[in-house]
């Protein structure tokens, strides 16, 4: 699960609504290491995501910054943390805000559609992997 969030090549499969294309621009997973991706929406619009990685612990955890270029200068700190259950991951994201003005921001931009979205991609991605692992 954890190489799901830092391959720059499976990115794409997941990251972003299902109308939407992402395409990795920048991504230097390491402490210190920036990361940006640029969402293209169907009409051919674009939009950018930005952020720096605060700590990498392999397979553990992930903390990064998360900035929307349409809100510049607002910037918050993404954890992800991933459990070991066997079978599965536990996959558990907390992102944390400056002011309560910024979440709310975030929240009325429609970015919790996407993000549920997302998350239902990421499902299916991994299912697909688990599908051809258990094939070869």
């Amino acid at each position: 699960m954890f190489a799901v969030y830092t391959d720059p090549e499976l990115i794409p499969e997941w990251w972003g609504p299902r109308e939407t294309t992402t395409v990795v621009d920048r991504m230097d997973v390491r402490p210190g290491g920036s990361w940006r991706f640029v969402m293209r929406n169907a009409d051919g619009s674009e939009t950018g995501f930005r952020g720096t990685y605060r700590e990498i612990t392999p397979p553990e955890r992930i903390v990064q910054t998360f900035e929307w270029e349409g809100m510049p200068g607002h910037v918050s700190v993404e954890t992800a943390t991933f459990e070991d259950l066997g079978d599965r991951t536990k996959v558990t994201t907390t992102s944390i805000f400056h002011t309560t003005e910024e979440r709310d921001g975030m929240l009325g931009s429609g970015m919790e559609g996407g993000l549920n979205e997302t998350y239902a991609r990421l499902d299916e991605l991994l299912a697909r992997l688990a599908s051809r692992a258990s094939s070869a």
